[in-house]
């Protein structure tokens, strides 16, 4: 599990919360079913995750939130899919450049 964040204009790596988040997220209920020791990285990614209130308040303030909300794309972060927690039960693929459902 990587939190990778991106790249800005110019190359250089910005971290980004809304992956830390999620990888958080998928990491705690992993864990959750199989007690194996976490790395650094992932207990860190697990506590974040565990602390956060309001996940879509959260990626709203962070630096990603707020420059979708510049160009035009906040209501990107209020749906509910990409900010709620076990909203889905489908594990989706990137397949052709596009995500489908599993089978």
């Amino acid at each position: 599990m990587i939190a990778a964040g991106e790249f800005r204009p110019g190359g250089t790596l910005r971290p980004a919360l809304e992956d830390l988040l999620g990888a958080g997220a998928i990491i705690s209920e992993l864990h959750w079913h199989d007690a194996r020791p976490l790395s650094a990285e992932a207990a860190a990614a697990c506590v974040c995750f565990g602390e956060v209130r309001d996940v879509a308040q959260a990626v709203t303030d962070s630096s990603s939130g707020r420059g979708l909300a510049a160009a035009g794309f906040a209501q990107d972060i209020a749906i509910a899919i990409a900010t709620g927690h076990d909203t889905s039960r489908v594990v989706h693929l990137l397949s052709g450049g596009a995500f489908t459902a599993a089978r």
